[in-house]
Order: C-alpha cells, then sequence, then structure tokens
C-alpha cells in the first residue's frame, strides 16, 4: 500500500507519515516547506519505504506507480501563517485540493481532506456538530484559511459525487504535541515558549474565548480509524474537553513553575492584548459522530499531554 502525504513535513503532517509507516504503508511525503520542516521528517530519511518530494502542491503534482490513499493535509494552519500568506492558503485550498483529487482519481485512490474547525467560525452553537453549517466571516482576514477550506469540502464533495471519488474529510479541532513551531501563533507553542523564557504569557481578549486542546497522537488515531471507513461526509475529531484561554495560560505557567521552581511561577505574568478580528469565542467538537462510526475518543488528558509538549519543547530551546 502506498499513501501520498501532502504538507508531510509538517506538524500533523509528519505524525502521520510515521504513523502509516508503522502500519506497514510506503509514504510519499510532498511539501514546499513554506511552515513545515524537514527537521520533522529527517528520522525517515533512510527509511526505505519513505520518499520526500519537495514541491508545491497548487502546481501539477504526479507520482509515478500504484497510489491508494492521497491525504491533503498542506496549508498554513495558524492564524500568523495563513495572515502573512493569504494567497497561498486560498490557492493551496482550492488548486491544492483539485491537484489533490485529480491524483486520487487518475489513481484510483482513495481521498482523505484535512478540513478544520475553523469551518464553522465563530459558532451560534456549541458544542459543533457537523450539521452545523457555520458562522463565517467570507471577507475577513481570517476568511482566506476558513472559506479555502469550506471551499476544499465542498470540491471534495463533489469529486465523491459526480466521479465516484472514495472521499473522506475530517474536521479537525485544536491540536497540539511534538514538532510544533516554537511560538507559531497558535495558544500553546506561544504559551509555553514565552513561559520557558520567562517572558510574559500574551492572551488575547479577556480569555474567556474557549478552546478545546486534542493530543496529537489521539488525532491521528482518529484519522486513521476514518480513512479506514466508509464514512463520506465530514467527522469532527477533537477533544471536548472545553477551557477558556485565560485558564489554559495559567495551566501553563503553573507546569513551567513546577518543573522550573515556584519562584519562575510567580515571576510570569499574564497579559492581555486586543482580540483579532473574527476570533471565535467558542470552540468545541460534538464527536458524537465519531464515538458512534470510529468507536474514538481522545484518551490523552490535558496534564498529561501537557508534560509530554512541555518536554519537547524544553529539548528544543535548551532549558532545563
Amino acid at each position: 500500500m502506498k499513501a501520498v502525504i501532502t504538507g508531510g513535513a509538517g506538524f500533523l503532517g509528519s505524525h502521520l507519515c510515521d504513523r502509516f509507516i508503522e502500519e506497514g504503508w510506503d509514504v510519499v511525503c510532498i511539501d514546499n516547506l513554506v511552515t513545515g520542516s524537514e527537521a520533522n521528517i529527517e528520522h525517515l530519511g533512510l527509511n526505505p519505504r519513505f520518499r520526500f518530494i519537495r514541491a508545491d502542491v497548487s502546481e501539477y503534482i504526479d507520482v509515478p506507480g500504484p497510489v491508494d490513499a492521497v491525504l491533503h493535509f498542506a496549508s498554513p494552519a495558524s492564524p500568523p501563517d495563513y495572515l502573512k500568506l493569504p494567497i497561498q492558503t486560498l490557492k493551496v485550498g482550492s488548486l491544492g485540493t483539485h491537484n489533490a483529487l485529480g491524483l486520487a482519481l487518475a489513481k484510483k485512490a482513495k481521498f482523505f481532506l484535512a478540513s478544520t474547525s475553523e469551518c464553522y467560525g465563530d459558532p451560534d452553537v456549541s458544542p459543533q456538530p457537523e450539521s452545523y453549517w457555520g458562522h463565517v466571516n467570507p471577507i475577513g482576514p481570517r476568511g482566506v484559511y476558513d472559506e479555502s477550506k469550506r471551499f476544499a469540502e465542498a470540491m471534495t464533495m463533489a469529486y465523491h459525487r459526480y466521479h465516484g471519488v472514495d472521499t473522506r474529510i475530517v474536521r479537525i479541532f485544536n491540536t497540539y504535541g511534538p514538532r510544533m513551531r516554537l511560538n507559531d501563533g497558535r495558544a500553546l507553542p506561544n504559551f509555553l515558549f514565552q513561559a520557558l523564557n520567562g517572558e510574559p504569557i500574551t492572551v488575547y481578549g479577556d480569555g474567556k474565548q474557549t478552546r478545546s486542546f486534542c493530543y496529537v497522537s489521539d488525532l491521528i488515531e482518529g484519522i486513521y480509524r476514518l480513512l479506514e471507513s466508509n464514512e463520506h461526509e465530514p467527522v469532527n475529531i477533537g477533544n471536548p474537553h472545553e477551557i477558556t484561554i485565560l485558564e489554559f495560560a495559567e495551566r501553563v505557567r503553573d507546569l513551567v513553575g513546577s518543573v522550573s521552581g515556584a519562584r519562575r511561577r510567580k515571576e510570569i505574568p499574564i497579559v492581555f492584548h486586543p482580540l483579532p478580528q473574527d476570533d471565535p469565542k467558542l470552540r468545541c467538537p460534538d464527536i458524537s459522530k465519531a464515538r458512534r462510526l470510529l468507536n474514538w475518543e481522545p484518551k490523552v488528558g490535558l496534564d498529561e499531554g501537557l508534560r509530554l509538549t512541555l518536554d519537547y519543547f524544553r529539548a528544543r530551546i535548551g532549558v532545563s
């Protein structure tokens, strides 16, 4: 079995490469390294079942020989990235999805789309079920990401209905763990980076907005189960444990303080900055569908996941 994983050098994509190789697949990783990193896949470099192609999937792509699954994970994913790269984000969500679907169609392969909870926008309902159509500002600054993913979902379903491509769609909620980029603009790497460096932890708005954080191994397990299922419509994969951003920042501060000494914990202040435009007030998945169809739910608790991620960040930064 051979899988093509676009964005395979990114945070999630690299963990997917690991999982597929563990399951006995050959893996072709395609990434232009705009936000991905070769460091995430260097441990696979000598594996005979792994191949890396540096390419932009917004351009035409081809992979010689049979392919059994195409997983489209290429896209900037943190707000600073897609605000800095708005055109590239729109192109990889539209042209990139079209090219990846075209490869799956030509190879008669399964197609798997990495979509996002951002399809729900700033929701009017919580938790968000897959049946909720969302509350998105298409012309706001975040629209380049939100709408590219919504378009990608529409194209995926069109290829399924018109061409009969065997498709899957996962809506990924906030995920964290090793291989996240330091200080990449998302809450957890920002908080850990700042706390480990003794800098003030930045919270946007009053911190009362909620998120739910899923450890990466749980997400990858849900993705693999979804690929093996027969479900074509979107499925939420995320942790339904909801927490305010302020409480999350305090948890990170306490965790860093517990391993660095109480003095550091007391020294790290939390500072508040204006809330970015269209930042969602609520974000929590309804995972009833995943539980029912995939027999899946997250296993790694927040405290355990934060400790594992902290160990990774401490090693990267080189702090004790």
